[in-house]
């Protein structure tokens, strides 16, 4: 069992935590909690990191989904684990993810591909929120522009509720450069704007499309958002000027799933 913070594994799983790059060289993400844990597909799982308590108390648990300290278990203390993890109650298990790699033709070689751009989104908890009501939605991919907020942040892995797993997803380098690439395969692309011609019941989605979402406070960049071929609007009582980006990406995706249904 690791007793100690001053442990070399421990002081790795801590730069893991805080540092994007340390991540990115390593090819992995980190999970916490029982349930992130149980939903990883079995082949990427490096390695899983249980506290003193939580084994004692979840071992049958733990058994049963294979995992025991002959397969390969890290036993840590609470205290030390407490230091490990990036929540503020722990749960006692940490999972250390290799990261699955998707490509542009996964994402658009489809039958009537259902896709979500975002463009510099930074909060956390809204990319997290994107991701698991686009698969509940039926969405079969999103993309995310160099400068979105990292998807492999804790709190945003957190968000997700495992569809971090199942959502096939990339980061695109040059935006409307892949945007351009979606309209050559025949993707109707729809930008969320306020200035939209249509509400976006209007259209129709039962083809290949995909959808817009700009950074939270200032929507969609110019050059992006002339990307599009149809610029819609969601309608809106009162004074609001505005939705939450999580908000109105479910607008927009249940609409498709209303119509594709």
């Amino acid at each position: 069992m690791i007793t100690s913070t001053g442990n070399q594994k421990v002081k790795e799983i801590i730069q893991l935590q805080k540092k994007s790059r340390a991540r990115n060289q390593a090819g992995i993400f980190l999970v916490e909690g029982l349930r992130m844990i149980q939903e990883v597909p079995k082949d990427r799982l490096e390695k899983l990191y249980v506290s003193e308590g939580f084994y004692q108390k979840y071992r049958a648990e733990l058994e049963a989904e294979g995992f025991t300290e002959r397969t390969g278990i890290e036993l840590v203390s609470d205290h030390v684990f407490a230091a490990m993890s990036d929540t503020k109650t722990p749960q006692g298990v940490l999972g250390i993810v290799r990261r699955a790699e998707y490509t542009a033709e996964t994402l658009m070689g489809q039958a009537a591909p259902f896709l979500m751009v975002l463009d510099n989104l930074q909060d956390p908890g809204n990319l997290g929120t994107i991701f698991r009501t686009a698969e509940a939605a039926g969405v079969t991919g999103i993309v995310m522009s160099r400068d979105c907020v990292d998807i492999y942040n804790p709190k945003t892995i957190r968000s997700t509720m495992g569809a971090i797993y199942r959502m096939p997803f990339l980061i695109a380098e040059n935006l409307p450069g892949m945007i351009r690439q979606l309209k050559k395969k025949k993707i109707g692309v729809y930008a969320a704007h306020l200035d939209g011609k249509n509400t976006y019941d209007q259209e129709d989605y039962a083809g290949g499309c995909a959808f817009l979402i700009g950074n939270e406070g200032n929507g969609l960049r110019q050059e992006v958002a002339d990307c599009a071929d149809t610029w819609i609007r969601i309608p809106m009582a009162g004074q609001v000027e505005s939705l939450n980006a999580a908000v109105a990406s479910a607008v927009l995706m249940f609409e498709v799933s209303r119509q594709r249904r």
